[in-house]
């Protein structure tokens, strides 16, 4: 009887511990990645801000279907549950809600700026993610820029490969 209570103690002050932790840990996550592109930006806007040009290359965006409201496209979603709508659309960027049942909750989006050298534009591709106080949502996020880093980079390489044919 004393090994079960000092092992039920045990666990609840293990509980408690790494809870305590974990909310030293942010609950709002940013992984950002950019790119110096030398086009116009334009060109840059209308593979961004147009879905129906994500699967030119938007990484696994070849294999999702529409999602539209209204008789207009206004994103993605794959088979997964997971999906992508975009909410805002101005002249230099355009943001993105994640959706479904299996999605993190968070944001997506491009800011486009001017570059420092002359005919480049430089486009920053940013994901928010909104953690909740649980200690596995927390120790998570750690784990988010290896994640989505490289599907980052990935789509943004093959937007500058696409622009600067």
């Amino acid at each position: 009887m004393r090994i079960i209570k000092l092992g039920l103690i045990s666990i609840v002050a293990f509980a408690v511990l790494i809870t305590g932790i974990s909310l030293f840990f942010p609950s709002h996550v940013r992984i950002s990645k950019a790119i110096d592109i030398l086009t116009e930006k334009d060109s840059v806007m209308s593979l961004v801000g147009d879905v129906r040009n994500w699967k030119k290359w938007y990484p696994g965006a070849d294999t999702a279907f529409y999602i539209a409201e209204k008789g207009k496209i206004k994103g993605i979603a794959t088979g997964e549950g997971q999906g992508l709508i975009i909410t805002s659309f101005t002249d230099s960027s355009v943001n993105a809600m994640n959706t479904g049942a299996k999605s993190k909750r968070g944001e997506t989006g491009w800011n486009i700026f001017s570059g420092s050298v002359p005919n480049t534009i430089t486009i920053q591709w940013f994901r928010d993610f909104h953690l909740r106080w649980y200690p596995w949502e927390k120790f998570s996020g750690l784990l988010l820029e290896k994640r989505y880093g490289p599907l980052m980079e990935k789509g943004l390489e093959n937007l500058k490969k696409l622009l600067e044919k």
